[in-house]
């Protein structure tokens, strides 16, 4: 595969910009206090009043009720009932919400070669991956001009528990602009008009004990 290859599957896997970081720092896998107490949908039990009156029974917090689309695989609820009860400030729809921006923070600052503003949210093997990617292509005298039009959808699509690290894999449809101009300001690769739909695969890791809320970017694939 050469270099330009490369360069262009880390655009395409590469997106936010640096104010949206302290929202995403409250966001990202945590719960406001506010969350009603429902029916938790993966196990199907009233989290709610629990003990039924046994004085003896387990009183301990469990994990936020997991609110979750029904075409998640069982596979996937189960990693994530399994994350919640380890981690009792673990909520599904808080984490999406942080994911997505995520995903469009770290590849606005990928295009705009300001991987500082990303740091906390990223691997240190992937920021190095893009940082690679960014020389690489300085190198060559590009330059991206690329937009984020929209995150069409966003999915969990697997959720694992190992010991206290837990990780989340999430799929998005997005569509974007991507431009690439030469040093001249040339235009040399896509176009400012037409769309591009991408597909990206990201997982984010976070140790369970962890003081830190923050979730960091530890994969990044696409899909087809």
């Amino acid at each position: 595969m050469s270099d330009s290859t490369q360069i262009i599957e880390i655009v395409f896997l590469a997106m936010l910009a640096g104010f949206v970081a302290l929202r995403l720092v409250s966001v990202l896998g945590r719960r406001t206090g506010n969350e009603k107490p429902a029916t938790d949908v993966v196990s199907g039990s009233d989290t709610a009043g629990a003990d039924n009156g046994n004085a003896n029974a387990r009183t301990e917090p469990r994990g936020a009720a997991l609110h979750l689309p029904s075409d998640i695989s069982a596979e996937t609820r189960e990693g994530l009932q399994q994350i919640a009860e380890a981690d009792g400030q673990f909520d599904a729809r808080m984490f999406m919400e942080g994911s997505r921006a995520a995903y469009r923070m770290i590849l606005e600052a990928f295009w705009g070669d300001d991987l500082d503003s990303v740091k906390p949210f990223v691997a240190d093997h992937v920021l190095e991956q893009f940082r690679r990617a960014i020389d690489a292509r300085k190198a060559e005298g590009l330059v991206l001009d690329n937009r984020l039009i929209s995150i069409d959808r966003a999915a969990m699509v697997e959720a694992t528990l190992s010991g206290a690290m837990a990780e989340v894999t999430v799929r998005f449809d997005a569509t974007l602009a991507a431009v690439t101009r030469d040093r001249d300001g040339k235009v040399i690769a896509g176009s400012e008009t037409d769309a591009v739909k991408t597909h990206d695969i990201w997982t984010f890791s976070r140790h369970t004990r962890s003081p830190d809320p923050n979730w960091l970017l530890t994969a990044t694939d696409t899909a087809a």
